[in-house]
């Protein structure tokens, strides 16, 4: 009997230890800590043996430096995105420059680049500090470090660097007993790194069983709360001593007045005083004396010492206009700004010229009035900025710069750099629809004025914006052969609403008084400047709280805006 027992039991038993064990290997399957380690290689995205991975604050960017002789190099598009971009090259010159308040620092890319020129003094870096892989520029980050407020650490195993550009507090935590950091949370997920009792890491998200943390030499991954302790809150220290640089800007005292005097003729002191009788508190005249003739930076010039001498006399300064406006060269050919601009011989040719003009009438400032910078010539446009704001600020004179009303066909512009290095910004705050625009509006709505400011003062200090007026409407004429338009003047508002017989009303949304008639099937509009146009957009303006106003142009204003705007510049 015990032996028919024996011989069920048996088999019964063993089946349930077969399936104890293959249950309690899967229990042990799931819930065991896995040993298999990651390629860190691959963890960072490392594919060649010269590659840094960079870790900017807490994040594993795709972003790779370059390790070379001992030193580690940025490209110039990592270098723009994360630390500066106002390094300037020329690649036809093979030259990398940066531009502060006072000099133009230069470095020769390639195997000279281990000497750094300040106003053409050279100084030994000892270590090349620019060169070219196939047509990506590299910089070195020690010089970057020169322009830019950041520090970074290097480690090996494999090639990876911290950079921290910002420094908030962060929170740390002590590993309590031996574990291992892994890519994501969970036992099964593969080993970065080990831990070893009383390493510190940075919390940086805590979740319900398991931190994404970061150790001390830069890998991020996750490790169970329940090996984590001591939670300290710890302000981070720049380690670096950068100085930012600071412009040293010419400004003013109260509100700018300035208005554009438009002359195709020198003129003098006498017709300038005729000119400004029937102004009121205009501080600042910007005649448009100088014209380019060619790409070399030659340009003509109308300039009068009587008209400086009167100006001063009325209380004027003068900040002389240069433009590009039906501006051609002796064959009939538009400027081309990328020629003009990119050649560090033609910009030096360009500033030269000017301050000559400065030196020998005694001018106050000169205006940049450069209307057709295409996209392609921005950023060689901004560099001769900062060359000439290096002249200018050592004789005291102001620079100024016209500019449109911000739009992103105009970024290229730059008026973010151009807010750092120029004394005044002027936002030409007119044309919203102008002739070839392929639709009838207004000149200068008030929510294109406001939006205008609102729009520049993001990257601009509203102590350098000056907004600029239009003394000016259109016509615009809608009918059987298109739409056509047509100028007029504040002067001649009047004879043509009495001429045409219409009767203005005002319209809240634009904040203008605007004419409309038809003859056959003609339709004629106008939204007009006049008085109570203007005195609104100078309301905005004292409530957007920027230096001053500009308008265009002297002699075409009814003598009655003076009063409003004398009120705007006392206030």
């Amino acid at each position: 009997m015990k032996k028919r027992v024996m011989t069920v039991l048996v088999p019964i038993v063993l089946i349930f230890i077969v399936v104890g064990v293959a249950l309690g290997g899967k229990i042990y399957e799931k819930y065991s800590y896995s040993k298999e380690r990651a390629d860190l290689n691959e963890y960072f995205g490392l594919t060649q043996a010269d590659e840094i991975a960079m870790v900017v604050q807490d994040t594993v960017v795709p972003e790779k430096a370059k390790l070379r002789d001992g030193v580690c190099y940025f490209s110039l598009s990592t270098v723009e995105q994360y630390f500066t971009q106002r390094f300037y090259v020329n690649s036809a010159e093979q030259v990398l420059l940066f531009t502060t308040d006072t000099d133009v620092v230069k470095i020769v890319i390639g195997e000279g680049s281990n000497v750094m020129y300040v106003s053409d003094v050279g100084q030994d870096l000892g270590y090349q500090a620019a060169f070219y892989e196939g047509e990506t520029l590299y910089i070195a980050a020690d010089y970057v470090k020169n322009y830019a407020n950041f520090e970074y650490h290097l480690y090996s195993e494999p090639l990876h660097m911290q950079i921290y550009t910002q420094w908030d507090d962060y929170t740390t935590m002590s590993i309590s007993r031996k574990t291992a950091l892994r890519y994501q949370g969970g036992v099964k997920s593969d080993i970065l790194v080990d831990l070893a009792k009383g390493d510190e890491v940075i919390v940086l998200e805590q979740l319900e069983n398991w931190s994404k943390v970061k150790t001390t030499d830069a890998f991020i991954g996750y490790v169970e709360n329940k090996f984590l302790t001591d939670e300290t809150t710890v302000a981070r220290l720049g380690g670096t001593d950068f100085q930012e640089i600071v412009y040293h800007n010419v400004q003013k005292e109260g509100k700018i007045n300035l208005v554009f005097h438009q002359v195709f003729e020198e003129v003098g002191g006498d017709y300038l005083a005729n000119v400004m009788a029937s102004t009121k508190a205009v501080n600042v005249i910007s005649p448009t004396w100088f014209r380019l003739t060619n790409n070399s930076g030659d340009f003509s010039s109308l300039a009068s010492a009587s008209y400086v001498s009167k100006a001063h006399e009325l209380g004027a300064e003068v900040w002389a206009l240069i433009t590009d406006v039906d501006s051609k060269d002796l064959y009939g050919v538009e400027i081309d700004f990328v020629e003009l601009l990119s050649s560090s011989v033609n910009r030096r040719h360009l500033i030269d010229g000017l301050l000559s003009q400065v030196d020998t009438y005694g001018l106050d400032g000169i205006n940049i009035d450069f209307e057709k910078v295409r996209s392609d010539s921005g950023i060689h446009f901004v560099q001769f900025l900062r060359e000439l704001s290096i002249e200018t600020r050592k004789r005291g004179v102001v620079l100024s710069v016209d500019n449109y009303v911000p739009s992103e066909y105009t970024a290229h512009y730059n008026r973010k750099e151009q807010g750092i290095v120029v004394d005044y910004f002027i936002i030409m705050g007119y044309d919203e629809h102008y002739v070839g625009g392929g639709a009838a509006g207004s000149n200068a709505s008030i929510n294109f004025v406001e939006s205008g400011i609102a729009n520049t003062k993001e990257v601009v200090p509203a102590e350098k914006i000056i907004n600029a007026i239009p003394f000016y409407t259109r016509v615009w004429e809608s009918g059987p052969n298109g739409l056509k338009a047509s100028t007029l003047t504040m002067t001649a508002q009047n004879d043509w609403i009495n001429r045409t017989g219409v009767t203005p009303v005002w319209l809240d949304e634009f904040c203008q008084n605007y004419a409309e008639y038809q003859v056959e099937d003609t339709v004629y509009q106008c939204w007009l400047e006049d008085v109570d146009s203007i005195r609104v957009k100078l309301q905005v303006m004292q409530n957007q709280g920027i230096k001053g106003v500009a308008a265009w142009k002297l002699g075409l204003e009814n003598p009655a805006v003076w009063d409003v705007i004398a009120e705007y510049v006392s206030n």
